[in-house]
C-alpha cells in the first residue's frame, strides 16, 4: 500500500471522530441500536408489458415446466431460436471463476467451433449443473445437441452452428436430464413471437428473483429500424467479472437478441465494451458465481424504418468497426446503455435489498482508478448495512476508499470529497455535501441526511480531485431478510443457488 494512503484501520479509528448524523434506528434501554426489520419494497412496478412490434424480427421463443423446479408448473426450461436465413452472429462475456460451469465451457466450445456463430440458446432454472463433473459436460451437450437436431434447416446456416447453453440454480447436483430432453420436442412445437411468450421465457431463468427481466428497445442504424430485446435473471451471488470466451482452462444470466446485422468479432467487442461498463460495474454480496454469461445474438432481420422495419428483400449488411464506424458506434453505445438498464435490474432485484445505490467516482487520473474506488464502496458490508439503517456514518464510505488497492497511484485524502445526491425525482434534489477536499462539512443538516437515505433510490458521489475520468458501480443495502434468505436451506435443498 503507498505510503501516502491511510491503512484501513487508521482509515477506521480516524472515522470514530467524525460527525456522525442522525440514525434512523431504535435503541435499546441498553443504548444499543437496533435497526427495524424492514421488509423489501414491491418490485412490480419493474415488470413492463410490451406490444408485439417491440420485439427483434426473426427469433421465436417457448418456455415450458420440465419438473427442475419442484412447484408444478413453475416454468423451468425455454429456448430461442433464430428464424433469419442470414447466419446469426453469436457473443458471450463470462464467468472468470476457476470452477466454471459445465453449460460455460460447452457454449464456449460451440462459439469457437462456429467462428461466432449459433442457431440460439435454451436455458433451464432449478439447477446450475455446475460442479458436477464429466456428467454435468455430457448433460450440457446432450442439451445442446438434442435442441440444434430438432431444429428446421435455416438458409444459410451451417452445420457448424449449435445452440448455446446457460444454466442456473442449486450448485453441485446433476440436471434431471431425462426430464429435460422430453421437453425439448414441445419447446420447439410451441416457438412463437408473442410478447406473452417473450415474458413466459423471463419467468424461466428465475430462481431467487422476485420478478422477471424483460426489456425491448427501438433505435435507427442509418435507414434501419434496430430492436433489441434484453432477459436477464439474479438476485445473490452477484459481482460479476466476466469477460470473452476462454479456451477450456445465484447467477447473473442474460440475453440480449438484436435484429441488426453485426459481424461476429464486432459484435464481440460490442459486448465486451457494453458488459465492462454495466454488468461488471454491479453488486449485490460480492460473490462471482461459476455461471454468470451474457449472450448477445444478431441475426440481420430489420428492414427499413420507412417500411416500420419490417423485414424486406434486401437484407441489412453487417456492420464492421472498420467499414462502418459511425454506424458501428452507434449499435455499440445503444448496446451498453441497453445492458446498463438490464444489469441495474439485477440490483434492485437483489436478495432482501430495500435500497438501489448508486456509487459514482469522479475528478479520477483514469477510468480504472475510478472503477476500482467505487467497487471497493458498493462491496463494503459496512457501508451497505449504514445504506439498510439509513444511517448517514459515511466515514464508512472513506474507509472503504482508503483501503482501494491503487497502487502505485495512490489517493490523496485531502483531495477527496463526498456528497449525497437525492433522486431525480426528489421535490429538493440539491446535492448534500459531506466532506470538501478532506476537511467534514461543519454544519451538515442531519434532517436532509435523513431525508435523502429513506429513499428507495441513493446516489453517493465521491470526487477524487485527481484528474477528469469517472465510472458508476450500481449496489444495494445489505438487510436482515438477506441473511435469512442465504442462511437457511434452500426449497430446492442443495448447496447453494448459482
Amino acid at each position: 500500500m503507498p505510503p501516502s494512503l491511510p491503512s484501513p484501520s487508521s482509515v477506521t479509528r480516524a472515522a470514530i471522530t467524525l460527525p456522525i448524523l442522525a440514525r434512523a434506528a431504535s435503541t435499546t434501554s441498553a443504548g444499543t441500536a437496533v435497526t427495524p426489520n424492514k421488509p423489501p419494497p414491491s418490485k412490480d412496478h419493474h415488470v413492463h408489458t410490451y406490444s408485439p412490434e417491440a420485439f427483434p424480427l426473426g427469433y421465436t421463443v417457448s418456455s415450458t415446466h420440465a419438473g427442475i423446479k419442484k412447484k408444478a408448473g413453475a416454468l423451468d426450461l425455454g429456448i430461442l431460436v433464430s428464424t433469419s436465413d442470414t447466419p446469426c452472429s453469436a457473443a458471450a462475456c463470462m464467468t472468470r471463476n476457476v470452477f466454471k460451469a459445465a453449460p460455460v465451457t460447452v457454449t464456449s466450445e460451440l462459439l469457437r467451433n462456429s467462428n461466432g456463430r449459433a442457431k440460439g440458446f435454451i436455458i433451464n432454472s432449478g439447477c446450475a449443473n455446475a460442479v458436477t463433473g464429466k456428467k454435468g459436460l455430457e448433460d450440457a451437450w446432450s442439451m445442446s445437441n438434442t435442441t440444434t437436431s430438432q431444429l428446421p434447416p435455416s438458409g444459410a446456416q451451417s452445420d457448424k452452428e449449435g445452440t448455446l447453453v446457460m444454466s442456473t440454480g442449486v450448485i453441485g447436483q446433476h440436471l434431471p436430464i431425462s426430464s429435460i430432453l422430453d421437453k425439448i420436442p414441445e419447446l420447439i412445437r410451441t416457438l412463437d413471437d408473442s410478447p406473452k411468450s417473450w415474458l413466459d421465457l423471463s419467468k424461466a431463468f428465475m430462481t431467487t428473483d422476485t420478478f422477471p427481466k424483460l426489456r425491448a428497445k427501438t433505435f435507427k442504424i442509418g435507414d434501419r429500424l434496430i430492436r433489441m430485446a434484453g432477459i436477464d435473471k439474479g438476485a445473490g451471488m452477484i459481482a460479476p467479472n466476466m469477460g470473452p470466451p476462454q479456451p477450456p482452462h445465484a447467477t447473473l444470466l442474460g440475453v440480449i437478441a438484436t435484429d441488426a446485422a453485426i459481424k461476429p468479432e464486432d459484435l464481440q467487442n460490442a459486448l465486451n465494451y457494453a458488459v465492462d461498463r454495466s454488468f461488471n460495474n454491479i453488486t449485490v454480496d460480492g460473490d462471482m458465481s461459476t455461471n454468470d454469461t451474457i449472450l448477445c445474438l444478431a441475426n440481420g432481420a430489420a428492414g427499413s424504418a420507412e417500411h416500420g422495419g419490417r423485414e424486406t428483400e434486401e437484407k441489412m449488411k453487417e456492420l464492421t468497426e472498420k467499414a462502418n464506424p459511425e454506424e458501428f458506434g452507434i449499435f455499440k453505445e445503444q448496446l451498453r446503455e441497453f445492458a446498463e438498464e438490464l444489469a441495474q435490474l439485477v440490483v434492485r432485484d437483489g436478495e432482501g435489498a430495500t435500497k438501489f445505490v448508486t456509487i459514482r467516482v469522479k475528478g479520477a487520473p483514469t477510468y480504472e482508478i475510478a472503477n476500482a474506488v467505487a467497487k471497493s464502496v458498493a462491496n463494503s458490508s459496512l457501508f451497505k448495512t449504514a445504506m439498510y439503517g439509513e444511517d448517514a456514518n459515511w466515514g464508512r464510505i472513506l474507509c472503504a476508499v482508503g483501503y482501494t488497492p491503487l497502487s502505485p497511484n495512490p489517493i490523496s485524502p485531502t483531495s477527496v470529497s463526498v456528497s449525497f445526491l437525492p433522486p431525480a425525482a426528489s421535490s429538493n434534489t440539491t446535492p448534500l455535501r459531506l466532506l470538501t477536499n478532506g476537511e467534514p462539512e461543519p454544519n451538515i443538516d442531519e434532517a436532509r441526511a435523513s431525508e435523502i437515505l429513506k429513499e428507495e433510490d441513493l446516489e453517493i458521489e465521491i470526487d477524487l480531485g485527481d484528474g477528469n475520468e469517472e465510472a458508476k458501480v450500481w449496489t444495494c443495502d445489505f438487510s436482515h431478510e438477506y441473511v435469512t434468505i442465504n442462511g437457511s436451506a434452500e426449497e430446492e435443498e442443495g448447496w447453494m443457488y448459482d
